[in-house]
């Protein structure tokens, strides 16, 4: 199989999603508040939910909460191989991280995102537009600042790479963290993945987030980054991946 063929082979795993995000109103909140809420995106063609991927981080992370109540969100976008739409993702995740600030202050809020929906998970923690880009309608600019407090962690699995994002969608935005978000990012790749890797040949490795044990330790590094909770004792990174 040749270069082009490859990265045609694991295209179907990965979306660049238009910059900029909205400011619209949050909804009302009704349910009971969270200690934590994670914010999830699945990737491509998985189906609506939060993805094998985002199961395991999850599931991982609840048993570490240490007693915490950990609810999840799980994005609603089609996740298709369609590019355009992923900009939905980006809408909705900003809509909900807004309202959970808004209704939940005391909620711990962990974003992520698999593939796809790495990059719409990175894209809705921007500083600014991309200079030099139009937003779609609906697009207007970045979540308030103060929103980023109320976010303890985000994880990043297999975000496309920049030569990834070009080979499939010429012209999109580079996929930034923000500054605010910056610190309490794990973005993590598996080195033989082509879509997260420029060295990467291995399609199936794109898939191997939870064998590989970086589901877990993206939930330790989230963890970490909350505040103490109860009897909960300090969570130890030295190890590494489990």
């Amino acid at each position: 199989m040749n270069i082009f063929s490859r990265w045609l082979a694991v295209a179907a795993s990965v979306v660049a999603v238009t910059g900029g995000l909205p400011l619209a109103a949050a909804p009302a909140y009704a349910a009971p508040c969270p200690d934590v809420e994670v914010v999830f995106a699945r990737g491509t063609f998985e189906p609506p939910g939060i993805g094998a991927t985002g199961q395991a981080f999850v599931d991982s992370l609840r048993s570490r909460a240490g007693g915490r109540t950990v609810d999840v969100y799980a994005v609603n976008y089609p996740a298709s191989f369609d590019f355009a739409t992923a900009a939905d993702g980006v809408i909705d995740a900003s809509n909900r991280v807004v309202t959970m600030a808004a209704n939940c202050p005391d909620t711990q809020l962990v974003l992520g995102g698999f593939s796809q929906g790495a990059a719409v998970a990175a894209y809705i923690t921007e500083d600014t537009i991309p200079e030099g880009y139009t937003p779609p309608p609906g697009m207007t600019g970045p979540m308030p600042p103060s929103v980023a407090d109320n976010v303890a962690a985000v994880a990043l699995f297999g975000k496309p790479s920049s030569g990834f994002l070009q080979m499939i969608y010429t012209g999109a935005p580079p996929i930034n963290v923000g500054s605010r978000y910056a610190a309490k990012t794990l973005d993590l790749c598996i080195p033989e993945d082509p879509v997260c890797s420029p060295t990467g040949r291995d399609n199936a490795a794109h898939g191997g987030y939870a064998l590989t044990g970086m589901t877990d330790r993206a939930a330790e590094f989230a963890v970490r980054n909350m505040p103490r909770h109860g009897s909960e004792q300090p969570v130890d990174l030295a190890a590494g991946p489990r």
